[in-house]
């Protein structure tokens, strides 16, 4: 009771203590300052306390009448109502406080760095961005939130293959990755922006990075060679992220792959910043006047080759069974490559499998991932785009297969 009582005052003082500062002077000053929010979050509070829903509804409605009445005494001077809506939601907050004390604190910590960066926040949205940057941003906003939520989570489809939640999160990742290459490019200028924005994006997804890069490749040729540095320097990420995930999972295992991905990651590397290098001596200027932040229709054609390649694969298995191994480690890795390295390395950690019998599979899961990205660098980013990032993503996975060649001839 006294923990809940005391962030009802804490969250009076806080939200109170930033209206305080802009409550003004005079007769034109709001209404409220740091007494009247600590007030009401505390009557939010007993008002629980004493007379449970009832009394609490009776002193909200009460601080609404009172809200109400000072704005319309001083509504020709301060038309906002920021201040007054900020009182009712304290008022809810010192109730909240008493039921769920950590979220209402998190809540009034929300509303106080809302109401401290208005100046800011009003700056942003009204010279800052674009209206298709806005509409961009809402596009995002209800794909992920009004869309996703409404999308079944089971597999079904051809050969059970299709997951509608998983595809459409994709979706989403394509436009996320897309908008903070766009944002990158604004800050730092294509020539920097898109190589660093496609090394981190890889981490999320190397495959999805390739797919939004090539998008705007497609759009902007002056933006080719940045374009193309982001999508072979994600793969990176992959090795990198592959190097992680079997060694938390054999070590044994990344003993015997750390030459391949050694190998593939260097070749990644040398191949992206040969494009950076290029990228940089091209004065392409930054995306900040033209373009899009996301491109729509490039997120679904990305699912929608994905989706093809989830039945292909299917299929493959239905008809031919699991021939092996390695045949199934390449039919996960056109999917994800991950996961196929998890599943080989776990064989090894329970004894099923020698580390030396390992790297032919997890290597044939880089392969087919190496295809799908080829088919997806194919797909979104036109004829220039695929002709100089194939060669990279092939590279990669022949510099894989070059480390390991000595460990698969004596095995």
């Amino acid at each position: 009771m006294i923990l809940n009582l005391t962030v009802a005052l804490g969250i009076g003082l806080l939200i109170g203590a930033e209206r305080e500062r802009r409550k003004g002077e005079g007769p034109t000053r709001s209404p409220a300052g740091i007494r009247t929010f600590t007030v009401a979050s505390l009557a939010g509070a007993i008002g629980v306390i004493v007379g449970g829903q009832l009394l609490l509804a009776i002193a909200t409605a009460g601080v609404i009448l009172l809200t109400a009445a000072a704005y319309w005494r001083g509504h020709e001077a301060d038309p906002g109502l920021t201040t007054e809506i900020a009182l009712i939601g304290t008022t809810l907050l010192g109730w909240l406080s008493m039921q769920k004390p950590a979220l209402a604190a998190g809540v009034a910590v929300t509303i106080a760095i809302l109401l401290a960066v208005r100046s800011r926040l009003h700056h942003l949205v009204r010279s800052v961005l674009t209206e298709d940057e806005l509409n961009d941003g809402l596009i995002l906003a209800g794909a992920t939130l009004v869309v996703l939520p409404l999308l079944p989570d089971r597999s079904m489809g051809p050969y059970g293959a299709l997951n509608p939640h998983a595809i459409w999160l994709l979706v989403i990742l394509v436009m996320a990755i897309s908008a903070a290459g766009y944002l990158a490019v604004r800050i730092l200028g294509a020539r920097f922006g898109l190589p660093l924005a496609g090394l981190a994006s890889g981490f999320i997804s190397s495959t999805a990075t390739i797919g939004a890069m090539g998008a705007r490749a497609a759009k902007r040729t002056d933006i080719l060679a940045a374009a193309v540095a982001a999508a072979v320097l994600s793969t990176v990420a992959t090795i990198i992220q592959m190097a992680l995930v079997i060694a938390a999972t054999s070590m044994a295992t990344l003993q015997f792959l750390s030459a391949s991905l050694t190998f593939a990651g260097l070749a990644a590397v040398l191949y992206g910043t040969v494009f950076t290098v290029r990228a940089i001596r091209h004065q392409a200027e930054g995306e900040a006047q033209s373009g899009r932040a996301i491109s729509f229709g490039t997120a679904v054609t990305f699912a929608l080759t994905l989706s093809g390649i989830l039945v292909a694969s299917a299929a493959l298995r239905e008809w031919f069974g699991e021939t092996g191994v390695v045949v199934a480690a390449a039919l996960v890795g056109f999917v994800d490559t991950h996961s196929a390295a998890i599943a080989i390395a776990s064989l090894v950690a329970s004894g099923k499998m020698s580390a030396a019998d390992a790297v032919a599979p997890i290597l044939a899961g880089l392969s087919t991932n190496t295809i799908s990205k080829v088919i997806l660098a194919s797909t979104s980013g036109g004829r220039a785009f695929a002709l100089c990032v194939i060669p990279g993503l092939i590279a990669v996975a022949l510099a894989a297969w070059a480390g390991a060649l000595n460990i698969l001839i004596s095995g």
